[in-house]
């Protein structure tokens, strides 16, 4: 099984956040905040260990879900079409999960910031990508928008797919206006995508009524 470039730099990218984790660690309080509410307050703390080192740990979990995903796909050779697309979504998503684990240090060390605000900006990024990614993929098992529809006919597959794409890239412009409302910010995020998501489904279904008539 060979390595692609693209698995070699998320690994990098885990190894450095297992070391931001260790290099923290003894200064990280004996509670570590990890979760916050949609107002960017905590709601939510782990042990100082699990703090430190959940996110890498959950990092190189999905490294291997990753790599074993266009390996053992039954339409894996649709997946080396855009396989480009996907190894540079791979890089993109450890760079976040990297950020996030940073964010969270930087609070637990009492830096003073909107967790909300801070992450929103990287939501944008990951999310205008995954359009990217959802309007370059071919019809396959594992990426993109799977459902019974999609699944059953090409052509619904790709009109859905590059209607999918162009939405998602907007619902993350839109969350860009989030970071001038506050505490509201994560709204401007989350309601365009899941519009997004039953906008793509209904669309889905409609066409496949066309096609197959």
């Amino acid at each position: 099984m060979s390595i692609k470039k693209g698995e070699i730099k998320a690994f990098i990218l885990i190894l450095i956040s297992f070391a931001v984790g260790l290099y923290f660690f003894p200064l990280l309080p004996e509670k570590v905040a990890s979760h916050w509410n949609a107002q960017g307050q905590v709601n939510g703390y782990l042990p100082k260990f699990w703090g430190a080192f959940l996110m890498p740990v959950i990092s190189l979990g999905l490294l291997l879900i990753f790599m074993l995903i266009p390996r053992i796909d039954p339409k894996k050779e649709n997946i080396k079409k855009f396989r480009k697309y996907f190894d540079d979504f791979i890089i993109l998503i450890f760079i976040f999960l990297l950020y996030l684990h940073i964010l969270t240090i930087l609070w637990n060390l009492n830096y003073a910031f909107n967790f909300t605000q801070a992450l929103l900006p990287a939501f944008v990024v990951l999310f205008y990508f995954i359009g990217v990614l959802i309007a370059k993929a071919q019809p396959n098992w594992s990426i993109g928008i799977r459902n019974p529809w999609t699944l059953s006919n090409t052509v619904v597959w790709q009109k859905t797919h590059q209607l999918g794409g162009k939405l998602f890239k907007i619902s993350a412009l839109i969350g860009l206006i989030g970071l001038i409302f506050g505490n509201l910010a994560i709204w401007f995020m989350i309601l365009p995508l899941l519009i997004s998501v039953l906008i793509v489904t209904v669309y889905s279904y409609v066409i496949y009524k066309q096609e197959t008539k």
